[in-house]
């Protein structure tokens, strides 16, 4: 853990959290794009459908959850149900990886009629939905967190400030996990808010700190914010509308996911992978196969090697299919 905190949006994270990253500016310009995302990507899921082989059938599946496998309704289909399933009946890992906090992840356990293992908070957290364990979790630590509000609250005026942190089960009385300043407006229902004093919120580790914005888009923030920063924690966004989520130095999805590999003793190297935001952008990019939805963000799209479906239209279970019937 760095002393100083510093925020780099990165744009083909590693899996190794030590490695050298490229820089933030690939997901702020065009430049480094090509001209349509067509020209890299298949224009139809049919134009890349595999032989259904065991040779070629991954040996981890990643998915995000918001706006990737849950519809709109918040709900899994019958039918991504089913693909699921019969992952999971192969033998195969099927793994949450996602923004949300352990403490959100019940209702999509619920839904999928199955506990995964869980990727959660952009890869700050391990946890094993079965046992309700957090099995790890990497955090930012106070000096990061009060260096942090200093630089956000210099740059982005009338910002609010939020901290998520992580006790040892998805809801744990001992630890308020998630604590904002006055002013602090939620992005989306939050029955689990305390609020306290801006000094408070930053006055313990925590595995996020959320900067909000009403009125200012998120790649917005993150382009104010990143170049004062200098690239010792990790910045991205899971929403366009003024959030965006910082965490410590290497931590992604895609590092969250290589630690979940070693744990669950697969190859991270074989990975089919889900997303739809710029917090999945990692984890597209080091998978073998990274699918982005129809929906997705254009800066998800333009690092996927496929785009699917909408999350609308079972866009996961169409890819799965491939593999699994």
């Amino acid at each position: 853990m760095t002393q100083a905190a510093t925020a780099v949006l990165r744009h083909n994270d590693g899996v190794n959290a030590q490695s050298s990253r490229e820089p933030y500016r690939d997901h702020i310009t065009d430049a480094v794009r090509p001209a349509s995302t067509d020209a890299v990507r298949p224009a139809s899921t049919d134009a890349v459908r595999p032989a259904s082989t065991d040779a070629l059938r991954p040996g981890l599946v990643a998915t995000d959850v918001d706006g990737t496998l849950i519809d709109d309704t918040e709900k899994v289909s019958d039918r991504t149900r089913a693909a699921v399933h019969a992952v999971v009946d192969s033998g195969v890992p099927f793994v949450l990886a996602t923004g949300r906090p352990p403490r959100w992840i019940a209702p999509v356990v619920e839904e999928l009629g199955y506990a995964p293992m869980a990727v959660c908070a952009n890869g700050a957290v391990l946890y094993d939905s079965s046992t309700d364990r957090v099995l790890s979790a990497a955090v930012l630590e106070v000096d990061e967190l009060a260096w942090l509000a200093e630089v956000a609250s210099s740059v982005l005026p009338g910002c609010g400030l939020a901290a998520e942190r992580v006790g040892d089960r998805a809801h744990d009385a001992a630890t308020p996990q998630f604590v904002s300043a006055p002013g602090y407006e939620h992005a989306w229902l939050n029955p689990d808010n305390t609020e306290l004093a801006e000094h408070e919120v930053i006055s313990e580790p925590a595995i996020k700190l959320l900067v909000r914005l009403p009125g200012a888009t998120s790649r917005e923030m993150a382009e104010a914010l990143v170049p004062k920063l200098h690239g010792l924690v990790d910045v991205t966004y899971s929403t366009t509308h003024g959030l965006i989520e910082i965490s410590a130095a290497g931590v992604t999805k895609a590092s969250g996911l290589q630690e979940m590999a070693r744990l669950l003793g697969v190859s991270h190297e074989n990975l089919v992978a889900f997303g739809d935001m710029p917090n999945d952008i990692p984890m597209l990019s080091v998978a073998r196969h990274g699918v982005a939805m129809e929906n997705a963000h254009p800066d998800a799209k333009s690092v996927a090697d496929e785009v699917t479906a909408t999350n609308v239209e079972d866009g996961v279970a169409r890819v799965l299919e491939r593999w699994w019937r």
